[in-house]
């Protein structure tokens, strides 16, 4: 037993490693990236808010599910950056060395081609 609780130790350093570097960083760059400058303020706004709502959901949840079915709230949310990762893989635009109206027109495109 005392083997495991070092390994849960082990990669609960791992994910938050992991994390710092990718998806918890990334988020402030791309909500400052994808909004027109028309509405970035409002935009950026509404990102935040609803990313510490979220956040704060899910710190509030997930003790109770984790005490009332063990480990599978970890598959869960494992799951769950799984499929992230291909919805940030196949729907979500590259913003590196992209102009920020050059970016608003590519995202103008997309809407329109997929309304």
């Amino acid at each position: 037993m005392h083997q495991r609780e070092n390994l849960l130790v082990w990669l609960l350093i791992g994910y938050i490693a992991f994390f710092a570097s990718s998806q918890g960083a990334v988020i402030w760059v791309y909500i400052s990236e994808v909004f027109p400058n028309a509405v970035r303020a409002k935009g950026q706004s509404l990102g935040s808010f609803t990313h510490w709502i979220m956040n704060a959901l899910i710190s509030g949840i997930f003790p109770h599910m984790a005490a009332r079915s063990g480990a599978y709230p970890f598959v869960f949310f494992s799951l769950m950056m799984v499929v992230q990762f291909f919805v940030v893989l196949v729907v979500y635009p590259e913003t590196k060395g992209i102009s920020l109206e050059e970016m608003q027109k590519r995202i103008e495109a997309m809407r329109v081609a997929h309304p």
